[in-house]
């Protein structure tokens, strides 16, 4: 398995695209204006406590109030608005918390406005960005994310992450944390953590404690509400939660953007440097060399197709999103419906996993699958689903398929989510949009895949545009085809059909699609 992380940078965004073997799974956009990213971590004010929601709107800069519910306060909350009072005012000079007097814990099903009051001043950190009209979900329980580590403030919990299935280097890390776990911090195990020495997880804690000192430093001088701590920049946290062994290429087309992963990855992952790459060509832009621009045409759309002539519709409501499977009504050598059912669920199930990573989807999800009467063939696509979704970083829960062939899946939704634009103008009529040149030509490759089995003889007439894209150069398209199928598909343009028409004819002359 290779993974590649291709990162195009321009004077407004910089995009990240993670490739598996060639397919894009997951793309992201880091725009300069966005202030208010997961992770980052603000010197706010409660705006008014609101006892019905049991729930505080809280003033962080951003046109929106943030949404600090109770559950969200942490047990600690009375400590660290002792210990920003005591900063705030000169009180405290030490940061590390080792003679710190903590507070008895607030009760766990308290009420807001016996702990927070108006104009009173809190520590937060972003949860979930800002979506549509809603300003970001915050929390007070703070949390300091490093490569293996992740660092608590006003804790003592030490956990080991539940990836690492292994009960001995699970009870070895734990003991390993313990040891050098600072006074008043708990400590979160990351599964990357899986395997390293005490230096490598005693560098981390370091740097770690090192942002957390250089955080309260400005909390004396810090504007109300203002950021103090801000998320590493998109591509660094990228790599620290996705970046392993397995990488086998990061590509950059931006020189400055370059020297920082360098940099970045020299201090996490020195043995693999050589593996990042300047990209320089002038000729092709760097998301048309690695064939993302085509993957995010067809990938984006309200129809997405697969293998074997089947697709996917997904459709975007207010309440959540549905994923309908369709088979495409081929004809397959299948024995039996119920194998055919299974085959394309399965496919199915595959790209569905990566739609969720990819668009960012998050919510309630129901997919219709295609029925199956077999309670083992539904229990064989749950375990597969469920696996095809095991690198999802975003926390979710996937349920077993109903009788009627219904998946629900929620999936946590921090960020955005990813909606691209794959319809273009129709140049036959100026007031439409039509799917993209590059959709059609997926649409008729998976139409040859389907018919081609079942005919002797295919006819494909089409656009002269398109009929040219299709026989033209070396290898073709249609060369491609009859490499794959055996079987020649000849091609006829019509100058009479419209840019994006065409249509499939047996050996009779008869159309069949």
């Amino acid at each position: 398995m290779n993974k590649e992380l291709i990162i195009r940078s321009s004077s407004e965004a910089v995009d990240f695209a993670l490739l598996k073997d060639g397919k894009l799974i997951e793309l992201h956009k880091e725009e300069e204006q966005n202030n208010f990213q997961v992770g980052d971590i603000f010197i706010a004010k409660i705006r008014k406590p609101v006892a019905g929601l049991n729930a505080a709107f809280v003033n962080v800069g951003f046109e929106k109030d943030a949404f600090l519910h109770y559950h969200d306060l942490g047990p600690n909350l009375s400590s660290q608005l002792k210990f920003i009072k005591l900063v705030s005012t000169g009180k405290i000079k030490d940061f590390s918390l080792k003679n710190f007097q903590f507070e008895k814990e607030i009760d766990k099903d308290g009420a807001i406005a016996d702990v927070l009051g108006t104009n009173q001043s809190v520590l937060v950190q972003v949860v979930k960005e800002p979506i549509s009209t809603k300003g970001p979900r915050i929390s007070s329980e703070l949390s300091l994310a490093g490569r293996y580590i992740v660092l608590v403030p006003f804790s003592d919990r030490v956990s080991v992450s539940q990836k690492i299935q292994e009960r001995a280097e699970k009870d070895r890390l734990k003991k390993l944390v313990q040891t050098i776990r600072p006074k008043g911090f708990g400590i979160i195990v990351r599964t990357v953590a899986e395997g390293k020495k005490t230096a490598e997880i005693e560098k981390d804690l370091q740097n770690l404690m090192i942002r957390w000192t250089a955080m309260c430093k400005k909390l004396p001088t810090a504007h109300h509400p203002s950021k103090v701590l801000g998320e590493l920049n998109r591509a660094s946290s990228i790599l620290r939660d996705v970046f392993n062994d397995t990488f086998t290429g990061i590509h950059i087309d931006d020189e400055e953007l370059y020297d920082q992963i360098k940099d970045y990855v020299q201090e996490i992952a020195p043995e693999k440097q050589t593996i990042i790459k300047l990209y320089q060509s002038k000729d092709t832009p760097i998301f048309e060399k690695f064939g993302i621009e085509r993957q995010i045409k067809t990938s984006f759309g309200k129809t997405v197709s697969m293998s074997k002539g089947a697709y996917l519709i997904i459709e975007h409501t207010e309440a959540l999103h549905v994923i309908d499977v369709n088979s495409g009504n081929r004809s397959n050598k299948a024995t039996n419906q119920e194998d055919t059912a299974l085959e394309v669920n399965l496919i199915a199930a595959a790209e569905i996993a990566r739609q969720l990573r990819l668009r960012d989807m998050g919510g309630i999800i129901v997919i219709d699958f295609i029925d199956m009467q077999n309670p083992d063939n539904r229990k064989v696509l749950f375990d597969f689903l469920r696996e095809e979704m095991n690198d999802d970083k975003a926390k979710h829960k996937v349920l077993p398929p109903s009788k009627f062939g219904l998946v629900q899946i929620t999936r946590q939704r921090v960020r955005p989510e990813v909606n691209i634009n794959t319809r273009e103008e129709d140049p036959n009529n100026e007031n439409a949009q039509i799917d993209a040149p590059i959709v059609l030509v997926d649409k008729i490759g998976s139409e040859v895949e389907r018919l081609i089995k079942t005919h002797k003889k295919l006819v494909l007439s089409a656009h002269p545009f398109v009929a040219a894209y299709l026989s033209k150069g070396f290898p073709s398209l249609r060369l491609k085809w009859f490499i794959e199928h055996k079987k020649w598909v000849k091609i006829i343009p019509r100058d009479a059909y419209t840019y994006l028409e065409y249509h499939f004819y047996d050996q009779s002359g008869k159309m069949i699609s």
